[in-house]
């Protein structure tokens, strides 16, 4: 079943939340603990970065790079 999962997040001030499929929270988490910041500072991040593109279209699209750069996981091998 398909299933989005909000959070809600504090960006320029204004509350907004954001709807992810759980994959892509798990991929923005790792990458937040990996810079060693909260997931709110990379959500800041992608934010301060996406231009006209919608937020959540952002998310993924980062995740999905990050993804990309780091290669397959452990698991895939």
């Amino acid at each position: 079943m398909f299933m989005l999962k909000k959070k809600s997040v504090m960006l320029a001030g204004h509350a907004t939340s954001i709807a992810l499929e759980p994959e892509f929270w798990a991929v923005l988490e790792a990458r937040a603990s990996t810079l060693d910041i909260s997931l709110a500072a990379l959500l800041k991040q992608i934010d301060a970065t996406r231009g006209r593109r919608p937020l959540a279209s952002a998310c993924r699209v980062r995740a999905l790079e990050w993804v990309s750069e780091t290669g397959p996981s452990a698991e895939q091998k």
